[in-house]
């Protein structure tokens, strides 16, 4: 499996990045092509200090190729231009491949 995983800094406007997000912006996400699941929260804390990120977001793909194919497909398109509508605080993404562990 490989995750994208985004974080997202405090936006100019935490409410409309909050209703925007949720209404508009993960409904798109939700049918982006090879998506296996996603996950995100607005509850991030950090173990000491204050966190440095307002919220985080994972998807699932089947493996690197997928992930890149989302991208360039013309909805994973969509997808990324939609961020500007609520990213004000800026964001960083990461992705790499999951190693499962057993215990």
């Amino acid at each position: 499996m490989h995750r994208s995983l985004v974080l997202y800094y405090e936006p100019a406007d935490p409410d409309h990045f909050r209703d925007y997000y949720v209404n508009d912006h993960l409904p798109l996400v939700a049918s982006w092509p090879g998506l296996l699941a996603w996950r995100y929260s607005f509850d991030v804390a950090a173990t000491e200090g204050e966190a440095p990120y307002f919220a985080v977001f994972e998807a699932d793909f089947a493996d690197a190729a997928a992930l890149t194919a989302a991208r360039a497909s013309p909805h994973g398109q969509r997808v990324a231009a939609d961020v500007v509508n609520y990213a004000t605080g800026g964001l960083v993404v990461i992705d790499y491949p999951v190693q499962d562990g057993t215990g």
